[in-house]
């Protein structure tokens, strides 16, 4: 079993800042590739970052290159998504991902908001 818990989402302005984290628990974190989803409110879940698991590779949709960076430390089981030049169009709901084996790991989510 894994768990994940997002935390740092909240309301921002346009053109701001937020660094999300995800704690996970219960299995050799540094073993596995993570990933951050989103989800905005009538749409599906889309990918925005990945990272492997030494932290030396990292993947980002369009949508985010160049404004988001995933990092991890595994000293402290935790991944980030510094999210910088937010957009009204970045509001969503977070989620923290990993898979093991044939499971889909999700955490409960975190929800940001940009206001114009």
């Amino acid at each position: 079993q894994v768990q994940l818990v997002e935390s740092g989402g909240g309301l921002v302005q346009a053109g701001g800042s937020l660094r999300l984290s995800c704690e996970a628990s219960g299995r050799a974190f540094s073993s596995y590739a993570m990933g951050w989803f989103r989800q905005a409110p009538g749409k599906e879940r889309k990918f925005v970052a990945g990272i492997s698991w030494s932290g030396g590779s990292t993947y980002y949709a369009d949508s985010v290159k160049g404004r988001f960076t995933i990092s991890r430390d595994n000293a402290k089981n935790t991944v980030y998504l510094q999210m910088d030049s937010l957009r009204p169009e970045d509001t969503a709901v977070y989620y923290c991902n990993t898979i093991i084996g044939n499971t889909n790991y999700w955490g409960q989510g975190t929800q940001v908001t940009v206001s114009s």
